[in-house]
């Protein structure tokens, strides 16, 4: 299996690592056209993405890397996926998925992502950052002056979003929502809040909000061929190749550890406490957090917990 070697930007690794419903929700607040186009479907025969088992003698926890927005046309949910959630007496995913959940994530990107009175995002830039910010705006068809008033990440996470969802990206094909739809009336448990979520975005340094915001403001042409090497690499069920290209993204160390070490650390935790009750959990989470130094099993395995390759 032939590893993809090319680099996802800082901002896209940030925004498919954390849920994609805030900037979603950001996104569709804006005036700029939604562009439907054909994704085609890859032609390799797909192995399947990976899937983990965490066990003792009386309690199974399934472990599911995710991609949380997807093109139409990519099939994955067969076999061991399938039977493994059929199995279970319960799913977890990152935060709680239910009609509540675009409302909440608008209001809370609202309410966290503005700057205070008298700042505005492009004052905060210096001139090369703005030019680069003000030609992606352009390309994109917002109005230069359209996120004046967003904190770095918030603008970020739109500008991350929006060519993916004018390019045939789209939550509704989201892996969650599709085991979501397929887990009937099984109770839904979540590992984190969506202010949470909103919060660790929020309580970045200015410098990394920036970092995130311009770099997906630089690769906005690119940001779509990005996704799908991520894409191809979990389709192909090649952890280490997807997480050598989320990890090449996040070289800003405050970024990497609020977005994804920290919270593998306390997924591993919950897992931990969980294994002490009897009864079978699936549990979907974001790939990324599946793969690479200081993954969930990483952490698990400090604590005594083995886990072992389902597929």
């Amino acid at each position: 299996m032939q590893t993809l070697k090319k680099k996802i930007g800082t901002a896209l690794a940030a925004t498919t690592i954390l849920f994609g419903a805030p900037a979603c929700a950001q996104v569709q607040s804006t005036p700029a056209p939604i562009v439907q186009t054909q994704v085609p479907v890859a032609e390799q025969e797909m192995s399947g993405p990976a899937l983990w088992v965490a066990k003792d003698e009386d309690t199974t926890i399934y472990l599911f890397g995710t991609v949380h927005a997807l093109p139409d046309g990519i099939e994955w949910y067969t076999g061991p996926i399938a039977d493994a959630l059929a199995a279970s007496g319960s799913i977890v995913t990152e935060i709680k998925m239910d009609d509540s959940m675009a409302a909440e994530a608008q209001r809370l990107v609202m309410a966290k992502g503005v700057l205070p009175a008298g700042t505005t995002l492009r004052g905060l830039m210096s001139e090369d950052e703005k030019a680069t910010y003000e030609t992606a705006m352009q390309k994109l068809g917002i109005p230069v002056a359209a996120f004046d008033q967003q904190e770095p990440w918030s603008a970020g996470m739109a500008i991350a979003m929006l060519p993916l969802l004018q390019q045939g990206y789209s939550a509704e094909n989201g892996v969650e929502k599709v085991l979501l739809a397929n887990s009937g009336d099984k109770p839904q448990k979540a590992l984190e809040t969506m202010a949470f979520q909103i919060n660790t975005f929020d309580g970045l340094p200015q410098e990394s909000q920036m970092k995130f915001l311009i770099d997906a403001a630089a690769n906005v042409d690119s940001i779509k061929d990005q996704l799908d090497a991520l894409v191809a690499e979990w389709v192909e069920g090649d952890p280490e190749g997807l997480a050598e290209i989320m990890n090449d993204g996040l070289e800003d160390q405050a970024l990497a550890d609020a977005l994804l070490y920290s919270r593998n650390e306390n997924w591993a935790v919950w897992i931990d406490d969980r294994m002490d009750a009897p009864g079978t959990v699936f549990m979907a989470v974001g790939a990324a957090h599946l793969g690479g130094e200081k993954s969930v099993q990483d952490y698990l395995e400090v604590r005594g917990i083995k886990t072992y390759r389902v597929q």
